[in-house]
């Protein structure tokens, strides 16, 4: 039996031992590239370390502030004691009131001296960036009736904001309460109400004035003061405070 002959047959080529992968760079880049990766990559985390730091600084601060303004909002000008202390401008009980005449939000203008034989609660306030003086609008306007059981007739707010910022901040807070502008202060500066607020003299505070039948100042309160700013009085305080004062003012 002839043997198969081998001659001219190929013999593959001896296997390559494969290179070590170790010291070859991601997708076969050169060693010195990785460390060059790897700085980068790290100043990167670095990079993103100190954002997460101010990120969160930034965040404590704004969280600080709220909660001083929430404090003023809900402690009033009281220091936390529950009192809703007031001062009392001037013109101030038994004076006359300045008569006015101002543009409403609700649309025409309001006249103080077309009021006579009705008893008006001129609400003096911050206006637009005053979000407790808005909460304060719609408590009044919730319990509108234990006004008219006090004897109040009609409610306005005054504030030194533009008609239009006016209508805007009543449909944002669906207040129904005519917010008069006085944007030249002169009414503010007429019952120095403007001595009373949190941004100096250049708008008011938080004052309430009681103008009675006869045109007379019959209770006076200004809460939005130094050294304690109270920016919003609970409707029952507010009521009870001001059914005290014109008791005390009607007694002989």
């Amino acid at each position: 039996m002839a043997s198969k002959s081998t001659t001219g047959a190929r013999r593959s080529p001896p296997a390559q031992k494969p290179r070590a992968a170790g010291r070859q760079g991601h997708e076969g880049r050169p060693p010195g590239n990785i460390g060059a990766a790897r700085r980068i990559q790290r100043a990167e985390q670095a990079r993103r370390a100190r954002r997460r730091k101010v990120w969160i600084r930034t965040g404590l601060g704004a969280a600080a502030a709220v909660a001083v303004l929430l404090g003023v909002f809900l402690t009033g000008s009281h220091g936390g004691s529950g009192s809703y202390t007031y001062q009392v401008g001037q013109p101030g009980p038994g004076a006359s009131a300045p008569n006015f005449t101002l543009a409403s939000n609700m649309g025409g203008t309001f006249d103080l001296a077309a009021q006579r034989g009705k008893t008006v609660l001129l609400f003096f306030q911050e206006g637009t960036d005053c979000q407790p003086c808005w909460t304060q609008l719609q408590a009044i306007q919730h319990d509108m009736a234990g006004f008219h059981r006090a004897g109040i007739d009609e409610v306005v707010s005054i504030t030194t904001d533009p008609l239009g910022a006016l209508r805007q901040a009543a449909g944002t807070y669906a207040t129904t309460i005519p917010v008069l502008s006085d944007p030249n202060l002169a009414v503010s500066h007429a019952y120095d109400a403007n001595a009373y607020g949190m941004m100096g003299t250049s708008m008011d505070g938080h004052s309430f004035i009681v103008v009675g039948p006869t045109g007379r100042i019959e209770w006076r309160a200004d809460y939005g003061g130094a050294p304690n700013y109270t920016m919003y009085v609970p409707v029952p305080t507010l009521l009870a405070q001001m059914r005290a004062g014109m008791a005390h003012h009607a007694a002989p």
